[in-house]
């Protein structure tokens, strides 16, 4: 499905250049190996735009989800292990 309109969402992730190219890299990688397609740096740096723009702000806040459950389950835990320490 094609964009309507020229805008590109707010993609505010930003990788360091040997981030982003060592995606770009495993991009290149997944089309010689599933694709059997050899695809060079910009190709893959579209396919790595189009995945950034489209899927990144979800992924990135389904990690925030995570941590913050992560952190609430182990703030659980610190509280329990403070209340063990009392003397009865």
């Amino acid at each position: 499905m094609k964009r309507t309109d020229n805008r590109r969402p707010g993609n505010n992730i930003n990788l360091s250049s040997e981030e982003k190219k060592r995606v770009m890299e495993e991009i290149r990688f997944f089309f010689q190996k599933e694709r059997d397609e050899e695809i060079g740096f910009l190709a893959a740096e579209k396919v790595y735009d189009f995945f950034m723009d489209e899927l990144g702000k979800e992924i990135y806040n389904k990690a925030l989800d995570d941590a913050r459950a992560w952190f609430r389950h182990n703030m659980d835990n610190l509280e329990s292990d403070f209340y063990s320490l009392y003397k009865e």
